[in-house]
């Protein structure tokens, strides 16, 4: 049985799920209904706002609670509010989001609501020391939350190799070690990290760093985390190959050692997702572009479920 798109009045991409309150909340990215030409800088990602949507049952009604967050409300930032993600925290919810700031750099943002539906009120600066896109945000059991981030290209993940900003930096070449996303533990106010974020290392099967040039394996963006049992879930897109895999680790920041693939590609460019629990059964949400026909800037969520292996494995799926 074919996926079907969740979400039909407005192009969504980038699905965070999280439950909040016995429902599944979906925190995408909120595509413009605009024509644009393409390019590897993303530029034609022109979102500016985010709208939540939860479901009571996986198939179900989707709600949508309205308009979250305008890129219009949020002091430090001008533009390209790409894909977020949501957690709660003492009857606190906090939107991460990542937008370019006024010199054009992508930043990670908080915003916070009473309400997961929200909508948020931004801080008035972004989170110091984390910065290009994609941010996820993952609870262990003890409580404590990470957050996640990182993507190449667009998302100058390649520029901060020098530590700092810098436009003229490049990927690394083939036989160099891979980019890697970074992560931090947040501080008990989810409005800091506290200390600084540190490269989220993905190994090869012998525990070597894999290669920049190892482009069906290496890591490109859109990092989420999840557990199950005893072992954190470092899932990621291939970008330039188009794969969703995964990695390992006893350890939420890693080293993780590559595991496999999750899903073929998909329709259009761009493939990002994430993996939730609900009523005991496991969810891969993600997206493609069917309702467009394939632009890659008019993307829609779908969800389908999937089950692990004795091995703690999760079987190869297609779109």
């Amino acid at each position: 049985m074919q996926d079907k798109p969740l979400i039909t009045h407005m192009y969504t991409a980038d699905p965070s799920a999280k439950v909040f309150q016995g429902r599944v909340y979906l925190y995408p990215s909120h595509d413009r209904d605009i024509d644009k030409d393409q390019d590897d800088l993303g530029t034609q990602y022109e979102m500016e706002d985010y709208h939540v949507f939860s479901m009571d049952s996986i198939p179900g009604e989707v709600v949508d609670h309205g308009l979250a967050l305008h890129v219009d409300q949020v002091p430090w930032a001008t533009k390209q509010m790409w894909a977020p993600d949501a957690m709660e925290k003492d009857g606190k919810y906090y939107l991460y989001f990542p937008a370019k700031d006024k010199e054009d750099i992508f930043r990670v943002g908080v915003a916070v609501s009473d309400q997961p539906g929200g909508p948020f009120k931004a801080e008035p600066e972004p989170i110091k020391e984390m910065y290009s896109i994609d941010p996820a945000v993952f609870k262990d059991d003890d409580k404590s939350v990470y957050l996640y981030s990182g993507g190449l290209w667009g998302g100058q993940l390649e520029n901060w190799r020098s530590g700092s900003f810098n436009p003229d930096d490049k990927e690394p070449g083939p036989e160099e070690k891979a980019l890697c996303p970074i992560g931090a533990k947040l501080k008990d106010n989810m409005l800091e990290v506290a200390h600084s974020p540190v490269p989220i290392q993905i190994l090869d099967e012998e525990g070597n760093p894999l290669k920049a040039g190892d482009e069906d394996r290496r890591y490109f963006e859109d990092p989420w985390v999840h557990k199950y049992k005893d072992l954190y879930y470092l899932s990621y897109s291939t970008g330039t190959t188009h794969y969703l895999v995964y990695a390992t680790s006893t350890n939420p920041l890693g080293p993780f050692t590559y595991r496999g693939r999750i899903l073929n590609p998909v329709l259009g460019w761009t493939t990002h997702h994430s993996i939730v629990e609900f009523q005991n059964r496991w969810y891969l949400f993600y997206h493609d572009c069917e309702l467009s026909g394939g632009i890659n800037h008019k993307r829609n969520v779908k969800v389908r479920e999937f089950f692990y292996n004795s091995d703690g494995s999760i079987s190869l799926m297609d779109p």
